[in-house]
């Protein structure tokens, strides 16, 4: 009897250590996965070498004093940093110097800093990220917690600003809200907001995204 199972033990032993030795090998081609910094099994998503482009606001936006700027070149730590447009709208960079900002859209700053680049830098990679809009900004006067001028986001509404300025004092004037605009063609203009109406669901294209220099005025 020993005879004839001896070779059904030696084939079982051999399965047992083959799958010993397969687990250890998996477990150590795992373990140094996740601990190579460039496999995609550390977590860490794995992309051909190149500029990493943040989220940039859309090309309509265009760039006014005292924005703040997160200008990046592609291997240029020297150079890439986060600037304050000036009164003036300039902006100043090593080897690019002074260069105007205002007026331009992220996207074409990106492209006129690159130009100038050109000299120093073998095929620039530019990016620009606008950190902070300063440039743009409301008025809310009256009757409100804390009226003054407030940076201009995009899509604030008239609710938004009353939010924004700590709400009503007591007896203001709730139904008499109006927004004053200035409009180059046009001339002045007095749009009127009655919230009484709008937090009911009434009328609610009162509630108008504010433009840069708005006036949101609380009797």
């Amino acid at each position: 009897m020993k005879s004839r199972f001896r070779p059904y033990i030696f084939w079982a032993v051999c399965v047992v250590c083959a799958t010993s030795a397969w687990s250890q090998t998996t477990s150590t081609a795992s373990y140094k996965a996740s601990n190579d910094p460039n496999s995609a099994a550390s977590g860490v998503a794995t992309t051909p070498s190149g500029p990493t482009t943040a989220a940039k606001i859309d090309d309509s936006f265009v760039i006014g004093a005292e924005d703040v700027l997160a200008i990046s070149v592609w291997k240029e730590p020297e150079i890439s940093r986060s600037v304050q447009v000036r009164p003036d709208g300039k902006i100043s960079l090593p080897l690019v110097g002074e260069m105007q900002a205002t007026g331009e859209s992220p996207r074409q700053l990106e492209k006129q800093i690159a130009s100038k680049l050109e000299s120093f830098i073998s095929e620039p990679e530019v990016t620009v990220i606008v950190q902070e809009i300063k440039s743009k900004r409301f008025n809310i006067l009256g009757m409100v917690g804390k009226p003054g001028s407030y940076p201009l986001a995009n899509s604030t509404t008239v609710l938004d600003a009353i939010a924004l300025a700590g709400g009503f004092r007591d007896f203001a004037k709730q139904k008499s809200i109006y927004v004053l605009r200035h409009d180059p063609e046009k001339g002045e203009s007095r749009l009127p907001f009655n919230y009484k109406e709008v937090i009911q669901g009434k009328n609610y294209g009162q509630n108008i995204n504010l433009k840069a220099g708005d006036t949101v005025v609380i009797p």
